[in-house]
């Protein structure tokens, strides 16, 4: 079984309940085909870099998860006649980019919550920099 991250933007039109619907549509069906949902990001709603499908905002989401390779040819296939879904993107994640990645099991991640990592602790931090004068 190989790792994958997917972004999905879906119509920003939608209500709350419709989104939400969505992307519990989207969960259960990675996780009845045997998938493991490692992580599911809400970005919100965002303005396009460009029109699609005359759309000019969408509502982005990324699942982070793990699942056999077969599967994502269903889920393609899933996301092109899901009305909701306005554009997709799966990323097998190779070795090298899982490093960066910190994978937590679900029953981990719905319970208690560490301190972050000293890298997760850095990015938080503000960032400033000198300009020359």
């Amino acid at each position: 079984m190989n790792i994958y991250e997917n972004i999905v933007i879906l119509n920003a039109s939608l209500s709350d309940e419709e989104l939400e619907t969505a992307t519990g549509k989207i969960r259960d069906l990675i996780t009845n085909s045997g998938g493991t949902i490692f992580k599911t990001d809400v970005w919100g709603r965002k303005k396009l870099a460009y029109e699609v499908r005359k759309h000019k905002k969408g509502f982005y989401v990324l699942f982070l998860f793990q699942s056999a390779s077969s599967f994502i040819k269903k889920l393609e296939d899933y996301y092109k006649v899901y009305d909701p879904v306005i554009k997709y993107m799966v990323i097998k994640l190779d070795k090298k980019m899982l490093k960066g990645v910190v994978l937590t099991k679900p029953e981990e991640a719905s319970g208690q919550k560490g301190e972050g990592s000293p890298a997760e602790s850095a990015a938080a931090a503000p960032i400033t920099t000198k300009s020359e004068g």
